[in-house]
């Protein structure tokens, strides 16, 4: 008797792209968390710039609304330095998790979220999410955002992945949601709200809706201009900003500088062109295989951020490895999906084939100048900040000099030691002293690395403390001090 057999089929169904991108931001958030928290463990944050944002949150849950040490002792606002209210929004996350770690994880968590309205603007206009999904990855996997994810905790950071939502709600013409993000994006740093009047006028060139994106620029530049004239000076007591001084080569001053431009173009080119300007460039371009640059309209709202990071004298400014890209980002990833858009005009295969260039591109270029500390296995890879996350002996002899501080005291550190000391009403940078009552020194980083102190000045505090009769050395192991001042004891 003939026997028919079933045959079953196994259909091997794979998740969807949506499903994929989800996965793919947490696992961005799950890497960028862990590296950030090995960091802020082997003491590679600092008090510039974690330290003077954990204390500006720590005085706001205390009633002093973003209050923080300066670096000559003074209980200054932070908004005396950047325009930062959203820091307010952390001071009930703090009382919940009190530590910079809820920082660096919420920054984590935010930069990955931002891979979502990349995903939608690119399945818009791609027709594909399958291609949406590659271009999600790309902004995932392009260097400058993973270096922004390590780059401490910086309100500004938060600017990135409100203003591509920003963006995808403006590009949907769904005006009220993108006024929200627009909102809370001006409210991570005072330059910020350039970026939103460069999409302002994206939207009136490329909608015609000339009256509305033309009024969104128009609140940009008069809001940045508030800013810096008014509310800056005016928790400075009228003292001028120090970053003006980056910016000498120009005039000094916002004035100065438009004055420039157009009374001396050939000499403001040279300045923004030089190697360090080119080379930022090619940092920012290349990893997007310069597809970007087919869609120059998008690139309007990065414009001011550029010419603001390349015309100054600040080393960070033009380097892909610290916070300055924030809002330069969001602009050159929603320029390479409109690039990508135009040039896959002929069908889904090109679109497809576009995305997997862009990708492989973003790929090499994670490899030659991401922050991956995998990469500095391998022969060519990327090697610069690769033991930042190494938690070393010293480190633990650390957390035990550390542990000896009292939680209110009046504390003078070096800078390394910040960002784990400053949740206190007061701060002060090593080697001040003024009414410090304690004092905690590491020898492996003896200044606080903005190069107004030089470790030799550092160290010969370090010499005068060890032999005054006011501090009695409590802590001394592997190059690290704590000093406690007798009067206290």
């Amino acid at each position: 008797m003939a026997v028919a057999a079933r045959r079953t089929r196994v259909t091997l169904r794979l998740p969807s792209p949506k499903t994929l991108v989800w996965v793919a931001m947490a696992a961005f958030a799950a890497e960028f968390i862990s590296l950030s928290l090995l960091r802020h463990r082997a003491y590679n944050t600092g008090r510039f710039d974690l330290g003077n944002i954990v204390q500006a949150i720590w005085t706001t849950t205390q009633g002093d609304f973003l209050q923080q040490t300066n670096l000559h002792g003074e209980q200054i606002s932070r908004l005396g330095s950047h325009f930062e209210p959203i820091l307010a929004v952390f001071a009930p996350l703090w009382m919940i998790w009190p530590s910079p770690d809820m920082l660096l994880t919420v920054q984590a968590i935010a930069l990955a979220l931002g891979a979502l309205p990349v995903f939608w603007l690119a399945r818009k206009h791609l027709r594909s999410e399958r291609v949406a999904l590659g271009l999600a990855l790309v902004y995932l996997i392009y260097p400058p955002l993973q270096w922004l994810a390590l780059d401490e905790f910086h309100p500004g950071a938060l600017a990135c992945p409100l203003l591509l939502y920003a963006f995808w709600y403006l590009d949907e013409d769904r005006l009220v949601a993108f006024a929200i993000f627009a909102v809370l994006a001006c409210m991570t740093r005072e330059e910020m709200p350039l970026v939103v009047a460069g999409m302002g006028v994206w939207y009136a060139v490329t909608r015609r809706k000339w009256a509305f994106g033309l009024g969104v620029a128009a609140a940009g530049l008069a809001l940045t201009a508030v800013i810096v004239t008014f509310v800056t000076p005016h928790f400075r007591h009228g003292a001028p900003l120090s970053f003006y001084g980056r910016y000498k080569d120009i005039g000094g001053s916002p004035s100065e500088a438009v004055r420039m431009i157009f009374a001396h173009p050939l000499h403001v080119l040279q300045i923004a062109f030089d190697h360090r300007g080119i080379r930022y460039l090619f940092d920012l371009l290349v990893p997007l295989a310069g597809i970007c640059l087919l869609a120059p309209l998008a690139l309007i709202p990065a414009a001011p951020l550029l010419a603001i990071n390349l015309l100054s004298s600040a080393f960070g400014q033009t380097s892909i490895h610290f916070h300055y890209t924030a809002g330069e980002i969001p602009s050159l990833i929603a320029a390479t999906v409109f690039g990508a858009a135009w040039l896959a005009r002929r069908g889904a295969r090109v679109a497809l084939a576009i995305t997997m260039v862009i990708l492989i591109e973003v790929l090499i270029s994670n490899y030659a100048l991401g922050p991956l500390p995998m990469w500095r296995h391998l022969p060519g890879g990327e090697k610069l900040g690769a033991d930042r996350s190494d938690v070393a002996a010293h480190d633990h002899f650390a957390d035990e000099a550390l542990a000896l501080i009292p939680g209110n005291a009046v504390v003078s550190a070096t800078n390394n030691f910040g960002a784990h000391l400053s949740a206190r009403p007061r701060f002060l940078s090593f080697p001040a002293l003024d009414d410090a009552t304690w004092v905690a020194y590491d020898g492996k980083h003896p200044s606080f690395a903005d190069r107004l102190v030089t470790g030799e000045q550092a160290r010969n505090q370090l010499l005068l403390l060890k032999h005054s009769p006011e501090w009695k050395r409590v802590f001394a192991r592997d190059r690290i001090y704590v000093f406690k001042r007798k009067s206290q004891s």
